[in-house]
């Protein structure tokens, strides 16, 4: 009986029956393409390599494009998306020291709270096409297709086109990857930077080549200064798989893999000497740590401190098992109520497909190709999954966009191992349980929200059961139906998040804590929004509560926020989210602005982005984003306004100052300021003018 083959012809490993006539007729070489003219790179570009089947590349294109147009037609409906990162972007945009160290304001006083490689990358599309949503968001969404790009054709080449363009798919409609690749938090580059590495890892092994290994250190070091020791989750199965699976001998891969750590150290580790040698008073404060130490941060607030909840100057305490500030920790915490929708539509399939191609390789020889694949894709989704479901520190929804790939990869390489393996009891099990298993969770997933009435999450359930025991039946199958049943699994697989994925897309998202899906879709603790609600803490009188500002906006004068919330009043800005200051304030501070250093200061990072966006002009994050850090300490304050460098100081800026241990320098700079200076109103923002003591 004819079936249909998901393998291309020729891919290593592939075990399918012989294609089709129309796959095996010979291409033809055109007189211009034997001469290697454009027409013929245009050839090639289409028709791809040789190995795969006519379909492979078109559908590749087709892919990517779709995957850009998802990604990048409702661009700009985020503005700013976090102002705390597009602060520092403007701030790059204009000053190469603040570019180089990742410093919140052009002045350079304070860095965000992350090394800077992915404000590199936006701070020179903003150089090059001037400050706006569109110049900071467009190369997340580039990152978005260059990931979706790479998750293919590395399980391209051990499972064939078929398989990498389920990964690609997957990949491209998980609704926290549609969130992270339109918006300009640095989990983008991460998350590319990762599937990079996982490539790379892939041809070291099939080559035992300690280049490629080398190559795999740079990726993972560049991981390192985007976003410090997440990077390192996928590292030990990077590294097992190799010395696993590497054709050569197990000193070589010893020493193989030992200059890729060299590697990874060196090209993360040059940035990282330069500032911790480079004198303080040269550079800007190290945002997020309370000794002006990157190392300190890296090992401290934005590592150990994630995993056991002690992070110093942190807004609230950890998870734990009776659940936190950050939600409830435990096993199942990617399916719980904040999570689940975000991430976790495939994984319950991902890990039968993984389990069964694990078994289905058992018996293969050490040099297996595709079982190191699945050590390289399966390690990393585990490992990544068990940190995040037992860190008891700050945890957001958004960081589950770092298992995306390796859910895509999974699927992907484990549906076509078992369509080939088909003939073995285990392999048509395993995917008839995936397609089963990926039915009924979206079907719990689509009824934790009213967006898409009952239609869509019934349709799932019938028609995901039913080509679940066709599966089943394959072999009694008449030839012509199987492709419409595989077919009918694959779009159970991807219908519900790619629903998620869309309604992500048409809407805008702005501040520090963000969510994928549609609105009035479910949430628990530390959902949308986290402690405070969706606008952070406190509205902004004179602007917009919960918006940044366009290129050429001001904001509405006169426009109020939301008073009152949950851990603060009104005032200037909020501990999440940015606000839009009206034309009045930012004609006030940009009065005389080049007399002065920083135009304003205000506490917490938050609430200086919204000023620093709207005037364009150095603005003073005191405490940095919690308002927590000692930068500056009230006696360098004083000292700034002695010398005439500071005009304004924002009043109601939010911050938690010593919490958690954190320094009180910013509290205690608010009431100095508050006793000596002269308050005044703008547009119903109270300010204090610097350069007008009381007495």
């Amino acid at each position: 009986m004819d079936t249909m083959t998901l393998t291309s012809p020729g891919a290593p490993g592939s075990t399918a029956a012989p294609a089709g006539p129309a796959d095996l007729r010979p291409r033809t070489t055109s007189p211009s393409a034997a001469r290697g003219g454009r027409p013929a790179r245009l050839q090639r570009l289409w028709r791809g390599p040789t190995a795969d089947p006519s379909w492979a590349r078109p559908a590749l294109l087709a892919l990517l494009l779709l995957t850009l147009v998802l990604y990048t037609w409702n661009l700009t409906a985020s503005g700013y998306a976090n102002s705390f990162y597009s602060a520092a972007v403007q701030a790059g945009s204009d000053s190469w020291k603040a570019f180089f160290y990742g410093s919140s304001d052009a002045a350079s006083s304070i860095t965000v709270d992350k090394p800077p490689a992915s404000l590199w990358v936006m701070a020179l599309s903003v150089r090059l096409l001037g400050l706006s949503s569109f110049a900071i968001l467009l190369p997340q969404a580039l990152m978005g297709v260059a990931t979706v790009g790479v998750v293919y054709a590395t399980v391209r080449r051990q499972f064939g086109a078929a398989a990498g363009l389920i990964a690609g798919v997957v990949l491209a409609l998980t609704p926290v990857a549609a969130l992270m690749f339109t918006f300009n938090n640095p989990d983008a580059l991460l998350t590319l930077l990762m599937a990079l590495g996982a490539w790379a890892t892939v041809t070291a092994i099939e080559q035992a080549s300690p280049k490629w290994m080398m190559v795999v250190g740079v990726f993972i070091g560049l991981g390192f200064l985007t976003k410090t020791l997440q990077v390192l989750l996928v590292v030990p199965f990077f590294g097992l798989a190799y010395l696993v699976a590497a054709p050569t001998t197990l000193r070589t891969r010893i020493v193989h893999s030992l200059l890729a750590v060299g590697t990874m150290v060196l090209s993360a580790g040059w940035w990282v000497a330069i500032v911790e040698l480079v004198p303080a008073s040269a550079r800007p404060y190290i945002g997020g740590s309370q000794t002006n130490s990157f190392l300190e941060l890296t090992f401290g607030y934005n590592g150990l401190g994630r995993l056991s909840g002690d992070e110093t100057g942190s807004v609230g305490g950890g998870g734990g098992g009776a659940g936190g500030q950050w939600g409830e920790t435990g096993l199942f915490r990617m399916f719980s109520s904040s999570v689940g929708d975000q991430i976790s539509w495939l994984i319950p399939s991902a890990l039968v497909l993984l389990a069964a191609g694990l078994w289905l390789r058992g018996r293969r020889p050490r040099t297996d190709l595709r079982r190191a694949a699945y050590l390289v894709w399966g390690g990393w989704l585990v490992v990544t999954m068990l940190v995040f479901s037992f860190m008891a520190g700050i945890f957001h929804e958004y960081y589950t966009v770092a298992l995306a790939p390796a859910i895509g990869a999974l699927v992907g390489m484990g549906a076509v191992e078992a369509w080939e393996r088909r003939s073995s009891a285990v392999a048509t099990i395993a995917l008839a349980a995936a397609t089963a298993a990926a039915a009924t969770w979206s079907f719990i997933l689509l009824s934790r929200t009213t967006a898409y009435g009952d239609w869509l999450r019934v349709s799932v359930l019938a028609v995901g059961m039913a080509a679940a025991l066709l599966i089943l039946a394959t072999r009694w199958l008449h030839a012509r139906a199987v492709p419409a049943v595989i077919a009918a699994a694959l779009l159970v697989g991807v219908a519900g998040p790619g629903a998620y994925a869309v309604s992500t897309t048409a809407q805008g998202h702005s501040g520090s804590i963000v969510t994928a899906g549609p609105a009035g879709s479910s949430r628990g603790p530390g959902g949308a929004g986290g402690p405070g609600g969706a606008g952070g803490f406190g509205g902004f009188p004179g602007g917009q509560q919960g918006t940044a500002p366009q290129q050429g906006q001001t904001g509405t004068p006169g426009q109020t926020g939301t008073p009152g919330r949950t851990g603060a009043g009104g005032g200037m800005g909020g501990l999440l989210d940015a606000s839009t200051p009206s034309t009045a304030v930012v004609a006030a501070l940009s009065a005389d602005a080049d007399q002065f250093t920083w135009v304003a200061a205000a506490v917490g990072s938050q609430t200086a982005a919204g000023l620093q966006l709207g005037t364009q002009l150095p603005v003073m994050a005191v405490g940095g984003f919690n308002g927590s850090d000692p930068s500056p300490t009230l006696a360098q304050f004083q000292q700034y306004v002695a010398n005439g460098q500071i005009h304004y100081f924002a009043g109601g800026g939010r911050g938690f100052g010593n919490q958690n241990g954190g320094s009180s320098a910013s509290s205690q700079i608010s009431s100095w300021v508050q006793e000596n200076f002269t308050a005044v109103t703008i547009d119903g923002s109270t300010f204090y003018d610097l350069t007008q003591p009381v007495r």
